[in-house]
């Protein structure tokens, strides 16, 4: 009887050795996921050309006169997520007890504050009644706002305006945070207006371009809506304006303010009367301590270098800048006298622009800015 040829068993891969393959393979095909998804974000990426032009809608048919008061509000909107409990992720802060602080969320809280925040705003513009409105932060498709169509909102609720709108943060869907992602955006400003509109272009400002904050970053710009002078061959050049706010040192802040001054200078050159609104991230008025808090001045706080504003320009001092602040810090939920507040809100206009303006305490209810409501009258 032959002997039968025994072939021995291969030993067992040891536990051990199975479970840092496992590892191996999770961590390669994380890679790979994070490759990817950085190849799709970059093939995404673009920035808005300079000097685009805008499309005007339900454009009205009266015109400004000088010797004329007018109203113009601009109001930040916090993309209908900043009622008083909100804070933002990206915000920072400390106590003056030294204890940190900082923002929890990406996102509005729900579908529902977004629409309540939306309404509110609506409400109090209403109120106001203004000849012109000038807003930023309108979300028009986002994950952040849940797809609830702001600029939409505010458009209906003033049939009686005509609109422009300026893109100013276009992105594919960001996974950052990685627990509450802030998702696609699609956001701007925009601008609505009782009298005639002859044309509005956007101009882009400068930005950061490191990596990555470039792909967080808003694309900034202000949009410039040109309205005509009854009676004279000059124009209204009214600028709705939104400022970098995170960037360290306030570097960018300082060349997009030289090249909003370098283009107002040469509008008031030309004669036309010029009035700039919006959300400029730099206190414009009072110091960085004008507000009672219990809060350290927080670091993205800048104050506003006016010498570099175009002879003949100023900022607008609010009549009660020492009683209603414009904004307040997001690091942690709103309460008057804790948390942090200042004026980054309001408005420069040209020599020959006669205007007082006021700031508007609405408590923070519906965002983390108050409006700022100007009066004025073009000479």
């Amino acid at each position: 009887m032959k002997q039968q040829l025994r072939v021995p068993k291969k030993a067992p891969m040891k536990t051990s050795k199975k479970i840092w393959l496992t590892i191996l393979i999770i961590v390669l095909v994380l890679l790979a996921c994070a490759g990817g998804y950085v190849i799709y974000v970059s093939a995404n990426y673009y920035r808005i050309e300079d000097n685009t032009t805008l499309d005007v809608t339900n454009n009205q048919t009266q015109r400004v006169k000088t010797g004329t008061n007018y109203t113009a509000v601009t109001w930040n909107t916090g993309f209908g997520a900043y009622n008083k409990e909100y804070s933002f992720f990206m915000d920072t802060g400390e106590m003056k007890d030294g204890t940190k602080t900082r923002g929890t969320s990406s996102r509005a809280a729900s579908q529902d504050v977004v629409e309540t925040d939306l309404n509110g705003d609506i409400k109090d513009l209403k109120e106001l009644d203004p000849d012109f409105t000038l807003l930023q932060e309108v979300d028009e498709d986002s994950t952040r706002s849940y797809y609830v169509n702001m600029k939409q909102g505010f458009i209906d609720a003033f049939p009686g305006y005509g609109s422009v709108f300026a893109s100013n943060f276009h992105s594919v869907y960001l996974l950052y945070p990685l627990t509450e992602p802030h998702g696609s955006v699609q956001a701007g400003m925009l601008s609505l207006s009782r009298y005639k509109i002859t044309d509005a272009v956007r101009m882009s400002y400068p930005v950061d371009e490191g990596f990555p904050e470039k792909y967080f970053e808003l694309d900034r710009c202000f949009s410039v809506t040109r309205i005509p002078v009854e009676g004279t061959d000059k124009q209204l050049v009214l600028i709705n304006n939104h400022m970098s706010a995170y960037d360290e040192g306030g570097t960018i802040r300082e060349e997009q303010l030289k090249t909003l001054s370098s283009y107002i200078g040469a509008e008031y050159d030309k004669g036309n009367y010029v009035i700039v609104g919006g959300d400029f991230n730099q206190i414009l008025t009072g110091s960085t301590d004008s507000f009672e808090s219990e809060q350290n001045v927080p670091d993205w706080v800048q104050e506003f270098d006016s010498t570099l504003l175009p002879a003949g320009f100023s900022v607008v001092d609010a009549s009660n800048a020492d009683k209603v602040a414009t904004v307040r810090g997001a690091d942690i939920a709103y309460e008057k006298g804790t948390t942090y507040t200042t004026i980054v809100d309001g408005f420069i206009v040209s020599g020959n622009v006669q205007a007082t303006a006021e700031n508007i305490d609405t408590g923070f209810d519906y965002s983390d800015h108050n409006p700022v409501q100007l009066t004025f009258s073009l000479k």
